[in-house]
Order: structure tokens, then C-alpha cells, then sequence
């Protein structure tokens, strides 16, 4: 069953000299998460930040911390990020051998475990993690920058995930990330989406603009 619109709001696009503030700029106008993409040069072609920037920030909002891993190999990494403060820890499977074994990892680390599905990857991939996941992220972009325009194909993408979190029952998030902006959202939530990723429609304008941002996302 599809739960109530969240907005996660995408560090990623936030103003790096103030990132406390924009933290918590973010958090006072509304927001549900703080998304942070951590990228490694490798798995993805950029790098961001690590786990000591989230630790960092993390005294600067209540909101939970969803953190997501494009580096690989991932593993050896889970249990930095999980003591760096993030709530959800989310992988590629691409991004290590196993990857049954790496929820399980940051399942035993405390963490909401979720799987972050590329533009390439199939969707069948989830038939037996299901009831590991805490999150399941489809990627409407190819990851590694912001502010790309969506891919309109993997709506039906979207769609086939919302089917099977349906069918499993459990309280699983579905969240889109890539090219979000209003008239996206919109779609992305009639396929199946309950969390939107966003960093440059949200962090757009002035401070005083984020709320504005984040609601005209919640309801395009």
C-alpha cells in the first residue's frame, strides 16, 4: 500500500560553505529525510563526501539520515556509515559480490536496509531481497551527478516495484531519485513512489524558497 508523500532532500545540491545550516534550513522548512549521496570516483564517475562529513552533520537535524552508497566495494564501508549517524543505508547491487549478504550486513549494523536500482537493472533483482528491504530506490537518472532530466522509461519501472511491495505487505519505501522537479513528481508518484529524492528543486531560490520547494513537491 502506497503511505503518505515524504521528500527527501538531496545534500548533494545544497551550498557546501554552509552545510550545517542547510541542514537545518531543509529540516525547519518541511522536509521528511536528508539524502545524502556519497560517491566514490569508481562506482560512479564523481566524488562527494565520506563518512566524516555525516558525522558532521549530523547534530544539525532530527530528520532520519538516508544515506546512499554509490562506491564499491561497499562493504568494508557499512559499519563506518552506520557509526557516522545514517538511519538508512542504501547499496547498488553492482556495487559488491553479494548483495543478500550486504543488507544482512547493515541490517546487523542497526540500520534500514535499501537496494538503489539503476536505469540498467532489472527489477526481477528484488524477488529475493524483499524481506531484507527497508527501501527500495529506484534511479529515474544514471547516477553519479545532479541535475539530470528524468527517464521517462523507468516509470513503468516504478510501477512493477510498487507491485511487489504490495504483494510482500510489508511497510517498504518507495523512493525515486533523479530529475525531480513538480511535473515529474507527479508522475512518479500516480506509478508508485511514497518518497521523492530532490536536491536542485528543493534547494532552488533563497532559504526562505525551501518551503514553498519541498510542498510544492508533496503535492505537484
Amino acid at each position: 500500500m502506497q503511505q503518505p508523500i515524504r521528500i527527501a532532500a538531496s545534500i548533494l545540491a545544497a551550498d557546501f560553505a554552509c552545510l550545517g545550516s542547510e541542514v537545518r534550513a531543509v529540516t525547519d522548512a518541511g522536509a521528511d529525510y536528508i539524502h545524502l549521496d556519497v560517491m566514490d570516483g569508481h562506482f560512479v564517475p564523481n566524488l562527494s563526501f565520506g563518512p566524516d562529513v555525516i558525522k558532521a552533520m549530523r547534530g544539525q537535524s532530527d530528520l532520519p539520515f538516508d544515506v546512499h552508497l554509490m562506491i564499491g566495494p561497499v562493504d568494508p564501508y557499512i559499519a563506518d556509515f552506520a557509526a557516522a549517524g545514517a538511519d538508512i543505508i542504501t547499496v547498488h547491487p553492482e556495487a559488491g559480490a553479494h548483495v543478500h549478504g550486504t543488507l544482512q550486513q547493515i541490517a546487523k549494523a542497526g540500520r534500514k536496509a535499501g537496494v538503489a536500482l539503476n536505469p540498467g537493472t532489472p527489477v526481477e533483482i528484488l524477488d529475493n531481497l524483499l524481506d531484507l528491504l527497508d527501501l527500495v530506490l529506484v534511479m529515474t537518472v544514471n547516477p553519479g551527478f545532479g541535475g539530470q532530466t528524468f527517464i521517462d522509461s523507468q516509470l513503468a519501472k516504478i510501477s512493477a516495484v510498487r507491485q511487489r511491495i504490495d504483494v510482500s505487505g510489508r511497510p517498504i519505501d518507495l523512493s525515486v531519485d533523479g530529475g525531480i522537479k513538480p511535473e515529474t513528481a507527479a508522475l512518479a508518484i500516480a506509478a508508485g513512489a511514497d518518497v521523492l529524492v530532490a536536491g536542485t528543486s528543493v534547494f532552488r531560490g533563497a532559504e526562505g524558497s525551501y518551503a514553498k520547494n519541498i510542498a510544492r513537491l508533496r503535492n505537484p
